[in-house]
C-alpha cells in the first residue's frame, strides 16, 4: 500500500487524576484536528477552572505529529508541558490535546516532584480514553459531466473511497476522501476521466 498513514488518537474527552500535597492535578485530555480548535478548548478550560493557578499543557497534531506544543503556564521551564507531551508520545497518540489544571495545596512540590504530577495525571487520562485509528489524508470535490459519472464512480468503487455531498444533474459533483497512500493514484485515475479536482481543507 505504500507509506503508512494511519496513526492512533483517542475517540473523545477523558479524564484523569493526581494528588500531591495538598495538590490536586486535573488532566483533560481532548481529541483535536487543528490549532484553532486547541485555542477554543484552551480558552474554554481556563474559564471553567478560572480558580485553578495553573493551566500547563500539551498537543501533537497530523500524521508524524509534525505539529505540536508545550505551555509550562507559569510552572517552572519543562516541569508540566514537557511532561504531558512525553506521556502523549509514549502512547503513540496524535491529534490530542492535554490540558492539567492544578489547584495548589500550599506546598511547593519541587520540580521532581511537578515533574512526576504532570506525568501521572496525564497517563491516567489516556490510559482511560478510548483510542481510536485515523487515516491521513484529504477531502476533494470532484466536478465533472453525467456522461463521466460511470467511470468516476467506478475508479471510487474500485479504489474503495469514501463519499460525501453527492449531486448528479446535467453537471456532476460529489466529495471524496484521498488517503494519503492512495492520493496519487487516485488523481492520476480522474485526471484521465476529465475530472476537475478541488483540494478542500
Amino acid at each position: 500500500m505504500g507509506a503508512k498513514d494511519t496513526y492512533l488518537s483517542i475517540s473523545g474527552p477523558s479524564e484523569g487524576l493526581y494528588k500531591d500535597n495538598g495538590s490536586r492535578f486535573i488532566a483533560l485530555a481532548y481529541p483535536v484536528e487543528d490549532e484553532s480548535e486547541v485555542r477554543e478548548i484552551l480558552c474554554s478550560v481556563r474559564k471553567e477552572y478560572h480558580d485553578a493557578r495553573h493551566h500547563c499543557y500539551a498537543y501533537r497534531i497530523g500524521l508524524g505529529g509534525t505539529v505540536w506544543k508545550a505551555g509550562d503556564d507559569g510552572e517552572p521551564a519543562g516541569s508540566a508541558g514537557r511532561p504531558i507531551l512525553g506521556q502523549i508520545d509514549s502512547a503513540s497518540l496524535s491529534d490530542v490535546l492535554v490540558v492539567v489544571v492544578r489547584y495548589f495545596g500550599g506546598i511547593k512540590l519541587g520540580i521532581p516532584g511537578l515533574i512526576r504530577a504532570y506525568r501521572t495525571s496525564t497517563a491516567d487520562a489516556l490510559q482511560s480514553a478510548q483510542k481510536c485509528e485515523k487515516t491521513a489524508g484529504e477531502w476533494l470535490r470532484l466536478s465533472f459531466g453525467y456522461g463521466s459519472l460511470p467511470a468516476v464512480m467506478k475508479v471510487l468503487k474500485d479504489m474503495d473511497i469514501p463519499q460525501r455531498r453527492q449531486s448528479f444533474s446535467t453537471e456532476c459533483s460529489l466529495e471524496a476522501f484521498a488517503r494519503l497512500s492512495l492520493e496519487d493514484t487516485l488523481l492520476e485515475r480522474l485526471r484521465k476521466i476529465d475530472t476537475f479536482i478541488d483540494h478542500l481543507k
